[in-house]
């Protein structure tokens, strides 16, 4: 870990709930359709419709939410690897603003895709 000022205790426990929120978040959104439901779209938007809409909006933002675990996972392990706090790409300091506002960075702003 290349900042001394990070405290690594407090950023693992916040990477471990992130992680835990992500994860009861993913399984809400793809929990399976209740027995019996039917989902399809028909000519009349109507709740089979509405539903069937639902459950891609919904394993859209569990995509996006699986990429955000990816990331979590990725940085407890440079806290292994003791490289938590440097770039993946360049292995340059991420910089503590990033870190402080998104502890799971694991890019500097110059190669960040976020």
């Amino acid at each position: 870990m290349s900042d001394p000022s990070i405290d690594e205790t407090t950023v693992r426990a916040e990477l471990a709930v992130k992680a835990a929120e992500l994860r009861s978040r993913i399984s809400e959104l793809t929990r399976p359709v209740e027995g019996g439901a039917t989902i399809g779209f028909g000519k009349r938007i109507g709740e089979g419709t509405t539903q069937a809409i639902q459950q891609m909006e919904d394993a859209s933002a569990a995509q996006a939410l699986a990429e955000v675990l990816d990331q979590v996972q990725r940085a407890q392990a440079k806290f292994d690897e003791g490289s938590y706090g440097n770039c993946d790409v360049c292995r340059q300091p991420i910089g503590e603003a990033r870190l402080d506002f998104r502890p799971w960075s694991t890019r500097c702003m110059e190669h960040a895709d976020v």
